[in-house]
């Protein structure tokens, strides 16, 4: 965005025509932290919240068309739809998301809509696959496409195979150090109930 060089470690802006993230210097990264602001490029924050309570119900993962016990979820603005991603050899693969499917799982999980539009990400984990042993947490998008990109490194077979989900296992431990519970909303109301 300018030519001040960027160290290792530095902030994102995603590009939300293009759908790409961009490696920006702090000053940069600061003229888009304005939330509402309808820019074509937006701040990616450094927010991590985990879901306790998320309630994924039986089938519901299978209904969402997901080959792998892993995805991530995010708001398009541009699209205005939810649209899902999964790891695998190829990197992050789009999910033709059934619309109605996801529209259930966010029907039951009303918290779900703290999430930011474009900058901010669902990351769900099924290990159990249809056991219950659910995870999710809100990360930032960079995060995921991350995660995306170690694990492609390493994919082997359907599955991943076992450095993946080493790595999966990491990631996640990472994750659940940084997260804090997000906070309670009235199921009428849509708002904090903590307030």
């Amino acid at each position: 965005m300018c030519t001040v060089p960027i160290g290792e470690s530095h902030q994102h802006c995603v590009d939300v025509n293009a759908r790409s993230l961009m490696c920006t210097c702090r000053p940069c990264y600061l003229l888009f932290t304005a939330e509402g602001a309808q820019l074509r490029y937006r701040a990616v924050p450094d927010r991590y919240l985990s879901f306790p309570d998320f309630r994924l119900g039986p089938g519901q993962w299978d209904q969402m068309e997901i080959p792998v016990g892993l995805a991530f979820f995010f708001h398009n603005s541009v699209l205005n739809r939810t649209i899902a991603f999964y790891p695998g050899p190829a990197g992050a693969t789009e999910s033709e998301l059934p619309m109605d499917a996801w529209s259930s799982v966010a029907a039951e999980n009303p918290e779900l809509n703290l999430l930011v539009p474009d900058v901010e990400a669902l990351l769900v984990r099924t290990p159990g696959r249809g056991s219950g042993d659910v995870s999710c947490h809100l990360v930032p998008i960079d995060a995921c496409y991350e995660l995306v990109g170690q694990l492609r490194s390493v994919w082997r077979g359907f599955d991943g195979g076992k450095e993946a989900r080493e790595r999966i296992d990491a990631f996640f431990a990472m994750v659940t150090s940084r997260s804090k519970p997000a906070p309670t909303l009235d199921p009428v109301t849509r708002e904090d109930a903590s307030r």
